[in-house]
């Protein structure tokens, strides 16, 4: 049987799509190479993934897994607190997420797509380029391990930061702002008491910053620091994670009596989207398209997110739509300008945070409420402003015009009274 799609990486995004697509009715191949390490940056996740956890009927199996997550805690080195949660946000999304050990995560969503129907080939898939009809094709080799005679009708890379079709076309790409890397492991006995029960920390450190995010019977920590100021912290992951945890005021307290039931992971790559993420015959999904960087989060809601929009505006009217390549390629662009507007969403909102302009608008905030008490519309006011922050970052209101202007325009005009944006920025090095 020739497939209708084979899509290469077995990841969230892959087998999000697969699921998707076989639930449309399509014949779906995914290839995976079945390597995945013990520890995965994307434990945390953000209310906008709940929907599609919902439409793929697994949301229970998660959360019996997992630690639910009400909302996040901002921690400044200058003393200063912020927090989140998810009680305000938009309507259309739950008031919750899910901290989850993100390989049992990406076994369940790989496990549902084949329970929905489609077929798994553990093997490490290989492309060449193509011609003008299609612009890349699976390999002889690959073909044979498939048990293939023929290619399939259409080919999606999902295989993530490899960007597997991109680099065999010479497709480039943007990268982000930052040169950053992390270290991160998990443990036991860090004190983490902040409630309520699930809630993620993150701290902005003397340089750097970094996350703890709860699970069951363990608490993820990372540091994220300029790869530059890293290497004066040692010579190893372990050196340069242990050093952080020794050092910086914010997690030297909570760490004292820790210890590490893991390998140290280090992640870079914080941000890049590809020049071109379609073409005849093929297009990319998720992370093999593009990422983001990861302090609020944003990177496993992106990949069920373009898995979603691929389905919605390319394959909702099922197989028959590979006969008019011309359709697909409608869709592919609709979905590809989204993708687009998501990246610079959370990248916009992200950068608030990392300039410290989130921090200026919290302090103006807090000394106004202080010195006009009583007076009308000051509790509107903070509500109206941490609901459309929180409805940003739970992924409801990350791309509404309005919030984004609304966060400008009191960056711009209303910080009165506070400490300027640069002195709460993420210091980039030492």
């Amino acid at each position: 049987m020739i497939p209708d799609l084979a899509i290469l990486g077995a990841g969230p995004a892959g087998s999000t799509l697969a699921a998707l697509l076989a639930q449309r009715c399509f014949k779906v191949l995914v290839f995976d190479d079945a390597k995945r390490p013990d520890l995965l940056v994307g434990e945390s996740l953000v209310p906008a993934t709940v929907p599609v956890m919902r439409r793929l009927g697994i949301e229970e199996r998660v959360a019996a897994y997992s630690q639910r997550k009400p909302g996040v805690s901002f921690l400044h080195r200058e003393g200063t607190r912020l927090d989140f949660n998810f009680g305000p946000i938009a309507k259309s999304l739950p008031t919750y997420a899910y901290n989850i050990p993100r390989p049992q995560f990406d076994d369940t969503l790989r496990e549902r797509a084949g329970e929905l129907g489609a077929r798994f080939v553990t093997h490490r898939a290989t492309v060449e380029k193509g011609d003008a009809t299609r612009e890349i094709r699976l390999t002889a080799e690959t073909l044979e391990a498939a048990g293939l005679t023929e290619q399939p009708r259409f080919l999606i890379d999902a295989t993530g930061r490899a960007r597997l079709f991109a680099r065999t076309l010479g497709i480039g790409a943007k990268s982000g702002e930052r040169s950053d890397v992390a270290y991160f492991a998990h443990f036991e006995d860090f004190a983490h008491d902040f409630q309520p029960e699930g809630q993620v920390v993150i701290s902005i450190l003397d340089h750097g910053w970094s996350w703890r995010i709860p699970l069951p019977g363990r608490l993820s920590v990372g540091i994220v620091v300029h790869k530059d100021a890293a290497k004066t912290y040692g010579d190893t992951p372990e050196e340069r994670l242990d050093h952080a945890l020794k050092h910086e005021p914010l997690l030297r307290e909570a760490s004292k009596n820790a210890r590490r039931i893991t390998p140290v992971m280090t992640y870079t790559n914080y941000q890049l989207v590809s020049d071109r993420g379609h073409g005849p015959g093929w297009a990319a999904c998720g992370d093999s398209f593009g990422f983001v960087d990861p302090m609020l989060s944003p990177g496993l809601f992106m990949a069920l997110e373009s898995a979603r929009l691929f389905d919605e505006h390319v394959f909702a009217k099922g197989p028959e739509v590979l006969d008019s390549p011309e359709t697909m390629i409608a869709g592919f662009k609709f979905a590809e300008a989204e993708l687009h507007d998501w990246h610079e969403s959370w990248r916009e909102l992200i950068r608030h945070f990392y300039d410290g302009g989130i921090f200026s608008l919290y302090e103006t905030g807090t000394k106004f409420s202080a010195r006009y008490k009583g007076w009308p519309g000051i509790a509107f006011m903070e509500n109206h402003m941490t609901r459309h922050i929180a409805s940003m970052a739970s992924g409801a209101f990350t791309r509404r015009k309005y919030s984004r202007g609304l966060v400008n325009f009191m960056r711009q005009h209303m910080l009165r009274d506070c400490r300027p944006p640069e002195d709460y920025a993420v210091l980039p090095a030492g």
